[in-house]
């Protein structure tokens, strides 16, 4: 059961209990909260009950399913088999030609996951150089602002020492 249909169910079931809450309140006054309690948990472990024994299917299912998908494997195996042996009668290098391409069969799966690892570190390895220029860039940035900002800095110190020499020789 996908997600949505159980949400439907979820939204039903909530519907559901919401009628008979409102129903049952509309209908007689005099209902207590208590009632009220009573029926909405009432309505929940119905609704719990209901997803439990959805997901005990669910997996009832998808056991059987891998029981079924194990014979078919154990089935493809032994057909490959029996279609080896009937080439083998056919041409006797057939089988040695079978072997080989067996052996290139086994380098060719052993050979995928150490492509996809080196891609997989290609592409870590770009991404670390990108992060790295970037932290550089920034750190030059910063640099750059850092100069200016002594610049700047000894700039109005030096006014400012002018200024104090000015005010000193004015006052002798």
């Amino acid at each position: 059961m996908t997600q949505t249909q159980r949400q439907a169910n979820e939204q039903q079931a909530l519907m559901q209990a919401g009628q008979i809450s409102g129903s049952l309140s509309f209908t007689s006054s005099t209902l207590s909260t208590k009632e009220d309690d009573e029926m909405s948990k009432s309505a929940l472990s119905t609704f719990r009950a209901k997803e439990e024994e959805i997901e005990k299917k669910k997996m009832e299912v998808k056991e059987r399913v891998q029981l079924h998908l194990g014979r078919i494997e154990e089935e493809t195996k032994r057909l490959a088999f029996i279609r080896e042996e009937l080439e083998a009668l056919a041409d006797p290098m057939k089988k040695e030609v079978s072997a080989v391409r067996k052996k290139i069969d086994t380098v060719n799966k052993e050979l995928k996951p150490l492509g996809q690892s080196c891609q997989k570190k290609e592409k870590e390895y770009k991404e670390a150089l990108e992060a790295f220029n970037e932290k550089n860039k920034e750190k030059v940035q910063l640099i750059t602002r850092l100069m200016e900002l002594v610049s700047e800095s000894e700039r109005l110190r030096m006014k400012k020492l002018e200024e104090l020499s000015k005010c000193i020789e004015t006052t002798r």
